[in-house]
């Protein structure tokens, strides 16, 4: 059985992409955790109800409309920390990045409690604002939720493990396969029983500057006429239809990225500034390396256009997403790999020769010379500001995340912009629509450029009109008074809820955020001392009133034994007629802050005094008065650090200067050999996060937009060409389409349909929450089998199944047949109970495979033949002919040499060849009876399972 059931992104606008499969056993497999740009937790009620039933979670790409939520269910859905995830090293190391930024770029986020959620609580002031933020993770809680991922490499079969209240997964095996379009991005075949899935969501079948195509053919470099075998001729083929009326652009990627370098050098020759957004994890690596290479070919150009432009990319996490890009080169396409190895051999041969400082200069793949970081919002401001003398004419192109222009840097550069007509915005993916009512900032961009672009081609004039763009900025503002309490009650309510019907599940919701400083004396006992597991025994009306009243107005009968812990001068507690932990002496644990690596050093710390002019900016001259060098080693007091921080610079700077110094290691020098050290000087952008609770503030301010606005697609996604090719030589046996708008899935679908035979696929377009049924076109009954023939079976094992071969008659009855007179032989053997007066006279009786009879033996034993069992895996031939003495290697792809004289090959089609020179070898294992011809055929079969015909 194997049920398909879309959550998001079925027949919609939205991007966001979440599918549920389920295969026979209850076994449940959720595929992508996506969201978009709307944030509505309303799009995830969905996801939340399947939470307790879902077996494991496999994850497609590292972007938003893929990953987005992880971290969201993580924080809030009980249970989904205890499912296994699996997926690539880039999207964890990517995918964490991302989140990171997308929770320090935007407090919306984090999302609002429903205000259906608040009518409960004792407050109900409905008139008073009901936009009050859920704790959003913090980002050692995302980087905690992705290391609980586990690991997958590409083309490696993998048998998972299934979450505590997952039935048997039976042998279910899942191997991740190139996607392009993203780093790591993953086409999942699913295999179970008869079930064969391949699950491929944005995916590219071309290559790209850094991306390697899909691994339909092969992988990169794979230019066969054939679909490879694992992922040929599967149950059903899930695919994305965005994409399907994209046309197929003339000259490939060379032509993509001239027509965007064109329109870069049109607005940075004339002094304007581009602006290009793009997501922070993923695309951004192609945009990055087109760019900088682009310079570099430019500065050694005679015409040396972009050479005089700047050239900056624009992120929250961007230091580690390239770090991360550095460290996973042999995840992109063999390009890359060549040019890294070309950089490191030129800069091994310049040691001691006269030409080293030229080749000294040459940098790796994202190495970057030209190409600025830029992680502060200062700096963006010091970028787009005027220089000394007033002067902004130097030409600017900026990379910034996100996409959408709706958080992330792209949006305050885009409002800074946007009333020059000599800047431009350059549009590199199609915007979404995730909401009708309020579209994205590039969702209206992109309409009015398409707008011009048809006035155009009906032969009008594309004219930049000055227009008005509605910017909605988002702010966390604290709770105070009713607000507060409303929020603490609902907070108490949702506790409760979780320690009665749970019972010992993990308590997600925070508490040392969650509460405010006039509420608390200490974090850390009130998180110990009130999230204690207390059973399903405790009376919920009474802890609702405890936890949702202040302690401050607490009595002493409400405090209980806490007594001792939180009122000074109470040393005694009456412990009679106590029952439960009123019994025993409170002890607060105090919670060290600890990572993977055990507990949190900060190394600024462990410096000596000596160290801590370049350290930390402080001069030993400039100590106090005290301090001299009679106090070296002694131990500092609070007081004296805090003041002699003061007036340097680090206070204000949330990194010290080491690790300030650390974060551009990679940065290369400027072409003129100067470093911009104005952009490094700046301080960290403040920290304006509310701590504890805190509603949601958004205001609306509208600006006149006449820069100018363009579009060159740089989604990296197939297009209609790709699918018309591959899904006939795929051969899937049902097709569901996913992952796009209606018009753009019922168009695929009727041209699927013409391009296969008639009634060799079926299609399916489900809507959202639609479960369609696409098991495999196969009738099974259950039959009984009967002690005598059980005990004639021969089993044998062959890769953990158990093969046996059953040679019977089948004896089946009806009551209606015998009600019509049809009573034979066999219906006659067959000892059937007595109907029950309630139960129907057709039930049918469950039939009975028994023994064949004597005389039918023998006719029977002639006409069955042996079959072999099981899949030869040349890995394994060659290992078990090398531990027989032989010699074995593999030549080429497919190809198994055995002993310099006989060669193994493995078909696309899965046929074993065996070919052999026929000259006998005098030594060896080779030499004996038979020669190595009959022990490479012996060595086959004795692999797999011989099913004997009779």
């Amino acid at each position: 059985m194997f049920t398909f059931s879309p959550l998001l992104g079925a027949l919609s606008e939205s991007p966001a992409s979440q599918s549920i499969i389920e295969l026979d056993g209850g076994i449940k497999i959720l595929v992508g955790v996506g969201w978009d740009e709307s944030f509505d937790i309303a799009k995830l009620k969905e996801l939340e109800k399947q939470v307790p039933t879902l077996s494991l979670i496999l994850l497609t790409h590292a972007t938003t409309e893929h990953i987005a939520a992880f971290a969201h269910c993580c924080k809030h859905f009980p249970l989904f920390t205890r499912i296994p995830v699996y997926a690539t090293s880039p999207i964890i190391g990517l995918g964490r990045t991302l989140l990171q930024d997308l929770y320090a770029s935007t407090p919306a986020a984090a999302t609002t409690i429903p205000p259906g959620a608040l009518d409960g609580v004792s407050y109900t002031d409905h008139d008073a604002s009901s936009d009050f933020l859920l704790q959003a993770p913090t980002p050692d809680e995302i980087a905690t939720y992705f290391s609980l991922i586990h690991p997958l490499k590409y083309s490696q079969p993998h048998q998972p493990l299934g979450s505590p209240f997952s039935p048997p997964l039976n042998g279910l095996t899942i191997t991740a396969y190139n996607s392009g379009h993203t780093l790591g991005g993953t086409i999942w075949h699913i295999q179970h029983g008869l079930e064969s899935i391949v699950y491929a969501v944005d995916w590219n079948q071309g290559r790209e500057n850094v991306y390697a195509g899909a691994a339909w053919l092969g992988g990169a470099g794979g230019g066969g006429a054939e679909v490879i075998e694992q992922l040929r001729k599967p149950t059903a083929l899930v695919c994305s239809s965005r994409g399907g009326e994209k046309p197929s652009l003339s000259g490939g990627r060379s032509k993509r990225d001239e027509q965007l370098l064109d329109k870069v050098r049109s607005c940075v020759t004339k002094g304007g500034t581009v602006l290009i957004p793009t997501d922070s994890s993923a695309r951004v690596l192609e945009l990055a390396y087109l760019l900088e290479h682009a310079w570099r070919v430019d500065s050694s150009s005679a015409d040396n256009k972009l050479n005089s432009a700047k050239l900056y990319l624009a992120g929250r996490n961007i230091h580690s997403v390239m770090r991360y890009a550095r460290s996973m080169l042999e995840w992109m396409d063999d390009s890359i790999v060549r040019e890294f190895e070309a950089v490191a051999d030129g800069s091994k041969r310049a040691n001691g020769s006269t030409d080293g400082a030229k080749q000294a200069k040459d940098a790796g793949p994202f190495d970057f010379r030209y190409l600025r970081l830029l992680d502060r919002k200062g700096q963006i401001d010091k970028v787009l500001s005027p220089d000394n003398d007033g002067n902004t004419s130097i030409g600017k192109v900026i990379i910034a995340s996100d996409a959408s222009l709706e958080w992330g840097f792209s949006k305050s550069v885009l409002k800074q912009l946007a009333q020059d007509p000599s800047n431009m915005v350059i549009l590199t993916e199609y915007p979404s629509l995730a909401s009708a009512s309020r579209p994205s900032l590039a969702r209206t961009l992109w309409t009015w450029w398409k707008d011009a672009q048809d006035n155009v081609a009906e032969g009008g004039v594309s004219n930049n009109i000055s227009r008005e763009l509605d910017f909605t900025e988002s702010s966390r503002q604290a709770l105070e008074g009713n607000d507060l309490a409303r929020y603490q009650q609902w907070l108490a309510q949702q506790r409760q809820l979780q320690t009665t019907l749970q019972g010992g599940g993990v308590v997600t919701l925070e508490t040392s955020g969650d509460v405010g400083d006039d509420v608390s004396e200490s974090s850390s006992e009130s998180e110990d001392s009130e999230d204690e597991q207390q059973g399903r025994a405790l009376n919920a009306a009474t802890t609702l009133g405890q936890v949702g009243r202040k302690k401050a107005a607490l009595t002493d009968e409400d405090l209980g034994v806490n007594i001792l812990l939180k009122k000074k001068g109470v040393y005694d507690f009456d412990i009679r007629e106590k029952k439960g932990r009123d019994r025993m002496f409170p002890h607060p644990v105090r919670r060290k802050r600890d990572d993977e690596y055990g507990e949190v050093i900060r190394p600024e710390d462990f410096l000596r005094a000596e160290e801590r002019e370049d350290g930390d900016g402080v001069d030993l001259d400039q100590l106090g008065k005290g301090d001299s060098h009679d106090n070296l080693g002694k131990k500092r007091k609070w007081e004296d650090t805090a003041v002699t921080n003061k007036g340097h610079g680090s206070h204000n700077n949330k990194r010290p200067a080491l690790a300030r110094s650390m974060t551009d290691e990679f940065q290369m020098n400027l072409p003129d050999g100067s470093v911009d050290d104005e952009l490094d000087a700046i301080p960290d952008d403040p920290d304006d996060v509310v701590n504890g609770p805190s509603k949601l503030l958004t205001t609306t301010e509208k600006i006149g937009v006449k820069l100018q606005i363009d579009f060159v697609d740089f989604t990296g996604i197939h297009d209609k060409r790709s699918l018309h090719m591959l899904i006939p030589l795929i051969q899937p046996r049902k097709l569901i389409l996913v992952g796009g708008s209606d018009e753009d899935t019922m168009t695929l679908a009727s041209d699927c349909k013409k391009l296969m035979a008639e009634g060799s696929l079926d299609i399916y377009t489900p809507n959202i929450g639609t479960i369609i049924d696409a098991s495999v076109d196969t009738n099974a009954w259950v039959v009984k089998l009967a002690p005598s023939l059980v005990k004639q079976l021969k089993w044998q094992s062959v890769r953990g199944l158990s093969i046996a071969t059953v040679t019977g008659r089948l004896l089946a009855a009806q009551r209606q047949s015998a009600r019509n007179g049809d009573e034979d032989a066999a219906n006659k053997r067959i000892k059937t109970e007595e109907p029950q007066p309630n139960e129907a006279a057709d039930t049918p009786v469950e039939p009975i495979l028994d023994v064949l009879p004597m005389n039918m033996a023998s006719a029977t034993r002639s006409v069955a033949q042996p079959l072999h069992v099981g899949d030869l895996r040349l890995a394994d031939l060659r290992k078990a002919m090398q531990q027989s003495g032989h010699t074995a290697e593999f030549r080429g792809e497919g190809t198994l040499l055995i002993d310099g004289s006989v060669v193994v090959r493995k078909t696309a089609t899965g046929r074993i060849d065996v070919e052999s020179i026929g000259l006998p070898v005098s030594s060896g294992p080779a030499g004996q009876l038979g020669g190595t011809f009959y022990a490479v055929k012996r060595t086959i079969y004795e692999n797999l399972a011989v099913v004997a015909g009779a």
